[in-house]
């Protein structure tokens, strides 16, 4: 799946205003919080969110008095939140249009799921690469069971690719870019995959 198939979906999604009517997703925003306390208890204070969609966790960072920039590949999303006031813009997780070391804690979920396993380094440098080093990244992924396909039933068209990784097997991938400091995974009942939530000290 190229790029721009991957935007034309979100674009649709984002047009069909889906991801604005979601409502609390439990665990994963206990983790949030939890992520919001560590980065003020380490006296952090610009956080990065790749994939951020229409900036549905922006508000999590920004009451905790952090500043948040958002990338997400949709231009459709970048509109969508920036009509909330928050700070999207729209470009590529291979080439994030901010400075090399700009933030000094990041934010990704459920969007290195869409990289496959041979650029999965590349993506991950680049947003890294965003980073200062030791800078805490929490990633949120689909996963459990190693495959790649296509999801052929998927909401809107064109259907989207996912990568999804064996709990052992993405934290030897995300350790090639620093240290696991927490993984855990939990069974969401929405499916064969599990949660999974990482912790990557860069």
């Amino acid at each position: 799946m190229t790029e721009r198939e991957l935007r034309e979906y979100y674009d649709r999604e984002a047009a069909a205003g889906a991801r604005l009517a979601r409502g609390s997703r439990g665990r994963r925003d206990r983790l949030r919080a939890e992520f919001v306390d560590r980065l003020i208890t380490e006296r952090r204070h610009r956080v990065v969110d790749i994939g951020a969609g229409p900036g549905t966790d922006a508000d999590a960072f920004i009451d905790a008095g952090l500043r948040y920039a958002g990338l997400d590949l949709s231009v459709g999303n970048a509109r969508v939140a920036f009509e909330a006031g928050r700070t999207v813009v729209p470009g590529s997780l291979y080439a994030p249009p901010f400075r090399p070391g700009s933030f000094d804690a990041g934010w990704t979920m459920s969007t290195l799921l869409h990289v496959p396993d041979d650029r999965f380094d590349d993506a991950v440098g680049a947003v890294t690469g965003l980073l200062r080093p030791g800078s805490p990244l929490a990633i949120g992924l689909w996963g459990g069971l190693d495959q790649e396909l296509v999801w052929d039933d998927d909401h809107y068209d064109p259907p989207r690719f996912f990568s999804v990784r064996a709990h052992d097997r993405i934290q030897a991938m995300l350790g090639r870019h620093g240290v696991v400091e927490s993984f855990e995974s939990w069974d969401t009942g929405r499916g064969p995959w599990d949660y999974q939530f990482t912790v990557l000290r860069v």
